[in-house]
C-alpha cells in the first residue's frame, strides 16, 4: 500500500526540546521521515517535516497537534494533496550557484527586485540564510539555474549585476559546491584595499608635493598611465625626502575597517595571508609584522645617505609584476591559483584579480569592476569573509572564544 504523505510546519520561539517532542509523537504512528528542514531567525523557530504513512494520517495529525501544544508551539498539519504535486519526489537536484547579498540597509524592496529579476530568468531560489547583520547586512542564497550552461551562468551575473547597481546592494555570484570553501590563499592590494588611502601620497605630503603625486596615482587607478611609468614619475618628486619619514608614515597608516578581523579570521581558517602592492617594502613591512601576514611583495625604494634618490632599484611590481608575485607565492605553498583569492581596488589589480580562481575587487574603479568576480562598494573589508562563505556569528563566537571583545559599537 502507498504511503500517504503528511507535511508538519512547526512555528513559535526557539527553545529547548522542540524537535525532541515533535519526533517522539511522530515516532508512535511508525513514520518514515523523507525531509527536514530547520531555521531560526531573530529567536523564532521554523520546523518544518515532511512524512509519509501507511495509514490514518488524522490520528497522526490529531498526535502532533496535541504534543505541539503542550511546549506552546504553533503546527500546521497538511495531508496529501494539500501538500502539491508528487510530494515523494526528491529535489530536482543541488543548488548551481550561491547568491550573496549585502546591503547597508538591505531593504525588502532591494531584495524584492533581487528575488524577481532571478525569477525572470528562470533561477529558483533554493534556500535562503542571514550569514551577517553587521557592518552590513547580508543573506546567502542558493539558488538552481537550469541547464547549468556558460551561456545561463554568465546571464545570471549579468542581470544581478544590473539590479545590484540600481538598488544599491552588493551581489557576488558563486558556483555552488566543495570548490567555494577550499580557498586556502588570499592576497591584498595595500593602498585604499588594506589601508586607507595611497601611501605614495602620504610620502609626497612630506615632501610638499602631494597634489602632484595624487595627479599622477589617479590618472594610474584609472587605467590611463602605464603603471611603472606612472611610478617612475611619482617616485622622482620623493627625491631629497630623508628616509626615516618612511617610518613615520608607515606609523601612521589607518587599517580600512575591518581589516584585521579579516585577517585575523582567515588565518584561523588556516589561510595563507599576504600583500602585493605596488607600493614599497619599508613601508609594508610594517604591515607584514603587525598582521601577521606570510608573504608580501613590494618595491624597493633606493636610499643614499640616509635619502631618497628618487628612483626605485630591482624589478618594478606593476600590474603584470602583481599577477607574477601571485603565481610565485601560490607555488611557493602548493596552492592552485584556483584556490587563491585576490582582492584590490586599481586597474593594476587587474591581472592579479585575473590570475586569481576569485578575484574581489574593493570599492574599485570601473577597469577592475569590469572583470573582478566579485565588485563589494560598502568600505568594510570584512565584507570579503561573507563572500567566502564565513558568516558574521562565526566570526564573532571564534573572536569570544579567544577572549576579544565584540566591535559592535
Amino acid at each position: 500500500m502507498s504511503q500517504t504523505p503528511v507535511l508538519i510546519t512547526t512555528t513559535g520561539p526557539d527553545k529547548t526540546g522542540v524537535s525532541s517532542v515533535l519526533f517522539a509523537a511522530l515516532t508512535k504512528h511508525d513514520v518514515d521521515v523523507l525531509d527536514v528542514e530547520q531555521v531560526v531567525i531573530r529567536g523564532q523557530l521554523v520546523l518544518g517535516v515532511l512524512v509519509g504513512i501507511d495509514s490514518d494520517p488524522e490520528a497522526l495529525q490529531e498526535s502532533v497537534e496535541q504534543a505541539m501544544a503542550s511546549v506552546a508551539m504553533n503546527v500546521e498539519v497538511r495531508i496529501g494533496s494539500a501538500i502539491g504535486d508528487n510530494p515523494f519526489a526528491p529535489d530536482h537536484h543541488g543548488s548551481t550557484h550561491v547568491v550573496v547579498v549585502l546591503g547597508r540597509p538591505l531593504s525588502a524592496r532591494a531584495f524584492t527586485d533581487v528575488a524577481r529579476r532571478m525569477a525572470s530568468i528562470g533561477v529558483n531560489i533554493d534556500t535562503i540564510r542571514s550569514i551577517a547583520d553587521y557592518p552590513v547586512t547580508g543573506l546567502e542564497i542558493h539558488v538552481s539555474v537550469a541547464g547549468e550552461t556558460p551561456e545561463a551562468d554568465a546571464q545570471l551575473r549579468t542581470a544581478l549585476a544590473d539590479v545590484a547597481s540600481k538598488v544599491g546592494l552588493d551581489v557576488a555570484v558563486e558556483h555552488a559546491g566543495i570548490a567555494r570553501r577550499a580557498k586556502r590563499l588570499i592576497v591584498f592590494d595595500v593602498d585604499s584595499t588594506l589601508v586607507q588611502g595611497e601611501v605614495i601620497e602620504m610620502l609626497g605630503a612630506h615632501a610638499g608635493v602631494e597634489p602632484q603625486v595624487r595627479e599622477i596615482t589617479e590618472a594610474a587607478m584609472r587605467g590611463e598611465l602605464n603603471f611603472t611609468e606612472s611610478l617612475v614619475r611619482r617616485v622622482a618628486l620623493l627625491a631629497g625626502l630623508p628616509a626615516t619619514v618612511l617610518d613615520e608614515v608607515a606609523a601612521s597608516l589607518e587599517l580600512t575597517a575591518g581589516a584585521r578581523t579579516t585577517v585575523r579570521t582567515l588565518k584561523r581558517l588556516g589561510y595563507r595571508c599576504g600583500v602585493v602592492s605596488g607600493g614599497f617594502t619599508s613601508v609594508i613591512n610594517h604591515l607584514v609584522e603587525d598582521l601577521g601576514l606570510d608573504f608580501a611583495a613590494a618595491n624597493e625604494l633606493e636610499i643614499v645617505d640616509g635619502r631618497l634618490t628618487g628612483r626605485v632599484v630591482g624589478e618594478v611590481v606593476d600590474r603584470a609584476g602583481k599577477a607574477v608575485a601571485l603565481r610565485r607565492f601560490a607555488s611557493e605553498y602548493d596552492i592552485p591559483l584556483s584556490q587563491c583569492v585576490a582582492v584590490g581596488d586599481g586597474a593594476n589589480d587587474i591581472d592579479m584579480l585575473s590570475a586569481a580562481g576569485m578575484g574581489v575587487a574593493f570599492n574599485a574603479k570601473p577597469a577592475l569592476r569590469e572583470v573582478a568576480d566579485t565588485a563589494l562598494s560598502h568600505p568594510y573589508l570584512d565584507a570579503v569573509l561573507f563572500v567566502l562563505g564565513v558568516t558574521r556569528a562565526e566570526v564573532e563566537a571564534a573572536d569570544a572564544a579567544d577572549g576579544l571583545t565584540s566591535l559592535r559599537p
